[in-house]
């Protein structure tokens, strides 16, 4: 709960922080023609590694460019970045959450890139329905990094194990539960649980809403019988054996070592593509995609950025900052270091020169997101300012509602309530 506050407190300084500083403290040009950027990412060892080798690889192409780093653990970074923000410090380059990017683009901390596409950053290759998950307010504020879909990652031993041969086509909501029955009643779980805040807005979309009004300043469904319906679904998963009880999950949350899949106790896991490598790692044994419950699937189904790359307004060298991110998407010797960790590259021509430096597991990821993109629509906006909060909450609320201490009716109006009162502040 400390951890939540001081998360919840550092994302509330953000909003309050307006560009207005007047000392600028990133990357600077000199006389001779030489550089300097400032680039900043959160992530973990593995990600710090090849990042500084795409980074070197870029100085050895471009003499004239030093490049100084900052990196730490997610919640590390945002600390990190607000009184940088405040302070008008920010790094040149920065690498961006879906959950973040609208407060950073609102409070005029990072640039439009629109004037770079098709220059500086060449994205002809690159799908629309992609690079516009960038766009806030018809402005570009940020380039995806990568880009990722969700599905279920299972094992097929431990599903036919439970007497079922394969996952059922076309599968529904109804039919994702009697498959649960049906794993339960031979001592697996089907799932580990979901996390709230992405499969309730991937079912609202199925019906063509969204968790977020387009304003930001609301919900994006009136009806409550939809969060009844979706996590009331999700309660009796947990009554029936099918996932695991919130107290049995919090003891492995986030730890894959000890995950339900990794011990095969349980056959598989609701999450994004770019997670199924480290998955299938530490697994070590086969393992597989089946795509989202429908109906309207397709409706649901969304590319999202596994992050960005954005450009900050008080840099000094946005340029050449914008150079490195056409680095990052379109040079192919950068790409076979990166193989996809940040998600699949957004770049047509990278993918299919890299296909061959991928191993098996990132291979099943590129063919697995290659499968949907044509199924996938447009991503909803970004999430507004005030989201963190707004997940804080719901993530909260299910868990009480996971507990068995709020009926799913006491929790949609809670969860209402908490929300509304957050995105308010957005009108």
């Amino acid at each position: 709960m400390v951890k939540k506050a001081i998360f919840l407190m550092m994302a509330a300084l953000l909003v309050l922080t307006t560009a207005c500083s007047s000392s600028g403290g990133s990357g600077e040009s000199s006389g001779d023609g030489s550089v300097t950027l400032r680039i900043a990412w959160w992530g973990s060892d593995a990600r710090h590694e090849y990042t500084q080798k795409v980074i070197d690889l870029y100085k050895e192409k471009n003499p004239n460019v030093k490049i100084d780093v900052e990196y730490a653990s997610f919640d590390d970074y945002w600390k990190k970045l607000a009184p940088q923000a405040a302070a008008n410090q920010l790094p040149d380059i920065v690498q961006m959450d879906i959950s973040y990017i609208s407060q950073y683009a609102q409070n005029g901390q990072l640039e439009d890139l629109s004037p770079y596409l098709g220059n500086q950053i060449k994205v002809d290759d690159v799908s629309e329905n992609v690079i516009s998950t960038g766009v806030i307010n018809s402005k570009q504020y940020g380039v995806p990094a990568g880009v990722n879909v969700l599905g279920f990652q299972y094992d097929p031993a431990l599903l036919k194990k439970a007497g079922v041969d394969a996952i059922p086509e076309n599968m529904t909501w109804e039919s994702y539960e009697e498959l649960g029955k049906q794993t339960a009643a031979k001592g697996l779980f089907l799932d580990g649980g979901v996390a709230p805040d992405i499969f309730f807005h991937y079912f609202l979309r199925t019906k063509g809403l969204s968790l977020y009004n387009a304003e930001g300043t609301g919900l994006g469904y009136d009806d409550d019988k939809l969060f009844v319906e979706f996590f009331g679904l999700m309660r009796r998963m947990i009554e029936q054996g099918a996932a695991p009880s919130p107290d049995v999950a919090n003891q492995t949350k986030g730890i894959i070592e000890e995950s339900d899949l990794v011990k095969e106790k349980g056959i598989g896991v609701w999450q994004w593509s770019n997670q199924f490598v480290a998955l299938q790692q530490v697994a070590n044994r086969p393992l597989a995609f089946a795509p989202m419950p429908g109906p309207d699937m397709e409706k649901g189904l969304y590319m999202q950025p596994s992050m960005y790359w954005a450009v900050t307004s008080n840099s000094k060298v946005k340029e050449e900052a914008a150079k490195f991110i056409d680095f990052w998407v379109n040079d192919v010797e950068a790409n076979k270091l990166i193989k996809g960790e940040r998600g699949v590259p957004i770049s047509g021509k990278i993918k299919e020169a890299i296909a061959p430096e991928l191993s098996d597991a990132t291979k099943q990821v590129f063919d697995f997101v290659a499968s949907m993109e044509p199924k996938a629509s447009p991503m909803s906006p970004p999430p507004p300012v005030g989201s963190p909060e707004v997940i804080a909450s719901l993530a909260d609320v299910v868990e009480e509602l996971n507990f068995g201490k709020v009926t799913p009716e006491q929790a949609a109006a809670t969860f209402r309530k908490n929300a509304e009162a957050v995105l308010a502040n957005n009108k």
